[in-house]
């Protein structure tokens, strides 16, 4: 008999990055960051079906994606390797979060693969074991899988639980995608700043050492920040694409939203310091 949970669809909560600090450049050519991720109630839809032949499939085309390297075609196996499981899935993905945008698509959806087929494949592995395969796909995976509110540090893998302000976000997505890789190796990136702690960032002390680098080769992100600008502080969530400024309720960010001119799409989502995703488990 199917799993009664399969053919559900799982939530991949977009993030954003209130903070982030290059601290330097590792040996192995990773950066140690500071950073602060809160969710927002704006997600990817996955719909899991397993199957029984171990196969793994995604059924739904992306765009300049293939199958294979899809994040949650890996992050299939991956559970599948490190359990020993033999049973498959088909995945669709509904994407409804930009590539490119600096809000975790990718990383949001492999960890919701990871949480759910734990779930359905019964291979009961704990968050933390879960969240040391997501590391494996990428820096921002465990977050997702932890799906806390938190501060970070290493390379994005260090969690400590922070309690936020759950403002509502304009978030405008410029009709660009960035290169996450081509930030970091960027030689004029800040890769010396100096440590602060969590009461220094509650005290006001946000900045993003990308914003720099970005507004310099991404017109686009450039001009969607001076936009907003109008409405409030605007920030850049990581690398970027996207850009968001904080309202104090739902209908100014919506009348916000309203005006947006013709280049920039955008969305209005609520913070949240608890993953929508965690609620499915």
């Amino acid at each position: 008999m199917p799993h009664p949970a399969a053919r559900r669809l799982w939530p991949a909560p977009a993030k954003l990055n209130l903070m982030l600090r290059v601290l330097g450049r590792r040996a192995d050519g990773y950066h140690r960051l500071q950073t602060v991720f809160q969710f927002l109630d704006h997600a990817d839809q996955i719909r899991i079906e397993p199957r029984s032949d171990g196969a793994v499939h995604r059924r739904t085309a992306l765009p300049g994606v293939p199958e294979e390297a899809d994040l949650v075609v890996r992050a299939a196996r991956c559970l599948q390797q490190a359990t020993g499981c033999r049973q498959g899935v088909d995945l669709w993905v509904d994407k409804r979060l930009p590539m490119g945008g600096g809000v975790g698509g990718g990383s949001s959806d492999a960890a919701t693969v990871l949480v759910a087929l734990n779930q359905l494949w019964d291979t009961g592995l704990s968050p933390a074991e879960l969240a040391h395969l997501g590391l494996t796909l990428g820096a921002d995976v465990p977050v997702f899988v932890h799906g806390r509110a938190a501060w970070a540090e290493g390379v994005g893998e260090a969690l400590t639980p922070i309690e936020l302000p759950e403002p509502w976000y304009l978030v405008l997505v410029p009709r660009c995608a960035v290169a996450t890789a081509a930030v970091f190796s960027d030689p004029d990136l800040t890769r010396d700043s100096a440590p602060i702690t969590i009461a220094d960032f509650l005290a006001g002390d946000d900045r993003n050492d990308c914003l720099a680098v970005v507004e310099r080769d991404y017109p686009e992100v450039a001009a969607a920040l001076r936009w907003l600008s109008g409405f409030g502080r605007a920030r850049l969530t990581g690398t970027g694409a996207c850009v968001f400024a904080a309202f104090a309720d739902e209908g100014a960010a919506r009348a916000a939203r309203c005006q947006l001119p013709a280049p920039f799409g955008g969305f209005v989502a609520r913070g949240r310091n608890r993953s929508p995703l965690i609620d499915e488990v």
